[in-house]
């Protein structure tokens, strides 16, 4: 269903002085101004016509940004499909990492660090309390998916990790977690372990001032591990729902006036409680470009025996160890839209005639019947 309302026409409605913010960087204007012209005549497209019935229709080309709210759908549904085959027949934990508001401001000015160092030392904690005999005494793996953003789109860094309940000991034999794999590691243990191996992994990529250090240590730092998920089936459906979210999707915004854009948000300190917000459209566009990620940074990594160079090796063993076979991936729908269907005559009979370039189409075509998918 089409959102009544976009990014994109906040960012039009204000490009010129989008373009003179200074708290916007270059980076960041780059991604902007894709997601301003997605799926407009800016970024050309192509005209379709039915061959049963005569109706044509203008397409035009999507920008591919990952940060563009319009653009994630299919790639969300291929990412999970090709991970469908890679889940393990034994429990999985949700586990989340989140910064304290005190690297904000670090944030925002080294991004790459303050990001890079989070992976790093999630996983220095995971791969710390598994291969602890007192805990585990095996190999583990890891699946992180990085946000930065809050519901008010406020800067809100944190890893939301999917933690296989075992691991592989060193004779390569599957371990499950205690309790028939119901319980993973203490909480309280790996918020201190992670706040020093975060400080460590920071150190070594920037040179922190010695007050940021100390307060760091002042604080008390948060990880939070949920209840395994009933089947791994089940991770699917969670991997779905934060593997390519962007900031704000484009249904939440209720509203966009002259001055002011008004979206709506859950209130977790209320109980999920939906709440309304409404910014100035300027404070809108600088809190959604917070949450731009650096060039090249991967916002979604493996580690362990979940990771690229491992799985191939691990995954069999482990289901072998188990005695369960790697199941067929079931045929998911990766798309819904279909551009061979034919809006007015109900067929499969529309087939492209012209190709448009770049600059937009001609005006011969804007006389047909167009559409925007």
């Amino acid at each position: 269903m089409r959102a009544n309302h976009e990014v994109a026409q906040v960012l039009r409605q204000h490009w010129t002085e989008v373009e003179h913010h200074p708290q916007i960087n270059r980076w960041q204007l780059r991604t902007l101004s894709a997601l301003k012209r997605c799926r407009t005549a800016h970024l050309g497209g192509h005209v379709d016509a039915c061959t049963d019935c005569g109706t044509t229709r203008i397409s035009y080309n999507s920008c591919r940004n990952r940060h563009c709210p319009k653009c994630q759908g299919k790639n969300r549904e291929e990412w999970i499909s090709k991970r469908e085959a890679e889940l393990l027949p034994v429990p999985y934990f949700h586990v989340v990492f989140t910064l304290p508001d005190t690297l904000n401001q670090l944030a925002m000015y080294q991004p790459k660090a303050v990001y890079d160092s989070l992976f790093e030392a999630a996983w220095q904690t995971v791969r710390c309390f598994a291969k602890d005999p007192k805990h585990l005494g095996a190999r583990a793996g890891m699946i992180a998916i990085l946000h930065t953003w809050g519901q008010t789109l406020s800067l809100h860094p944190h890893l939301h990790c999917i933690v296989p309940g075992g691991g592989l000991t060193k004779h390569q034999k599957w371990k499950t977690a205690k309790t028939q794999g119901k319980y993973l590691f203490p909480v309280k243990a790996m918020s201190k372990v992670f706040r020093a191996k975060y400080v460590k992994a920071l150190k070594a990529r920037i040179i922190p001032e010695k007050e940021l250090i100390n307060e760091l240590f002042q604080k008390a730092w948060v990880v939070y591990a949920k209840r395994p998920f009933g089947h791994p089936k089940a991770v699917l459906e969670y991997l779905g729902r934060y593997t390519h979210k962007v900031a704000i999707s484009n249904h939440r915004i209720l509203d966009i006036g002259p001055k002011q854009t008004t979206f709506s948000y859950k209130d977790y300190r209320q109980g999920a409680k939906k709440l309304e917000m409404s910014l100035d459209n300027l404070e809108f566009i600088r809190r959604f470009s917070m949450h731009i990620l650096p060039k090249g940074l991967v916002r979604i990594r493996h580690f362990g025996i979940l990771g690229s160079s491992a799985k191939h090796l691990t995954i069999p063993l482990i289901h072998r160890e188990l005695g369960i076979p790697i199941p067929d991936p079931e045929p998911r729908i990766l798309e819904s839209y279909n551009p061979r269907y034919c809006p007015c005559c109900k067929k499969e009979s529309m087939v492209s005639i012209q190709r448009l370039p770049k600059r937009g189409p001609p005006k011969a075509v804007f006389s047909s019947v167009a559409t925007q998918f």
